[in-house]
């Protein structure tokens, strides 16, 4: 395989970052349909953006195309997950077991990218030692033991808001160096650390969006 060259991951736009998954997908779907060779162009077409847009993104990875050819499959496939570090293994929970907790725990795609989810958590004492798509709920309480034992670096947070907060203490004192947030709340990490980084998903900014425009 041939190796990407320079990698850009500090130099990458947000919206650059969150168009690669997408390149991914489409490429790893020609992939299955066996399809060696995909250009920039077919790319741009199958995502409705413009061709020079993708070049554009795709060259933060550090692979480059060749002109009027395009990208080889394989090694395309290689530098986006390479870039995106889906192509390591990164250990991780969920707080929260609940509706939107348990769908989370049943998104196969998550174990496809690197992202190993190895427990839930939940204070609900009918909850706690059930499995959910086969992961084991555990005592809330085993938070910060079982972070430290299995070296967590992700925490997914689907809780309820006013619980929030003093789940990300927790997990960011035990060691989780990144924060998923489900929550409607804008977490706060404590103060003296700096090196953890929390994603926000606001599920309702999505939904008014959609209704306003409806």
């Amino acid at each position: 395989m041939k190796r990407p060259r320079m990698i850009n991951r500090k130099g990458a736009s947000l919206p650059t970052i969150r168009r690669l998954p997408a390149y991914l997908q489409v490429v790893r779907q020609a992939e299955q349909d066996g399809i060696l060779v995909i250009s920039g162009t077919t790319i741009a077409e199958e995502l409705e953006l413009e061709p020079i847009q993708v070049r554009k993104d795709l060259a933060v990875t550090g692979i480059a195309g060749k002109p009027r050819v395009g990208y080889v499959v394989k090694d395309l496939i290689a530098a986006l997950e390479h870039f995106l570090r889906w192509d390591q293994t990164h250990t991780a929970i969920i707080v929260g077991s609940g509706h939107l907790g348990t769908a989370l725990l049943g998104h196969t795609e998550f174990r496809k990218n690197g992202l190993n989810l190895v427990a839930a958590f939940d204070n609900d004492p009918v909850k706690v030692g059930k499995k959910f798509h086969g992961i084991k709920v555990h005592d809330a309480q085993e938070l910060t033991a079982f972070i430290q034992k299995n070296s967590v670096t992700l925490a997914i947070l689907a809780i309820p808001t006013h619980e929030a907060q003093e789940v990300c203490t927790t997990v960011v004192l035990a060691g989780v160096k990144c924060i998923w947030n489900f929550t409607s709340l804008k977490l706060r990490v404590p103060d003296g650390i700096t090196d953890v980084l929390i994603q926000k998903e606001d599920i309702s900014s999505g939904y008014a969006v959609l209704s306003v425009r409806s």
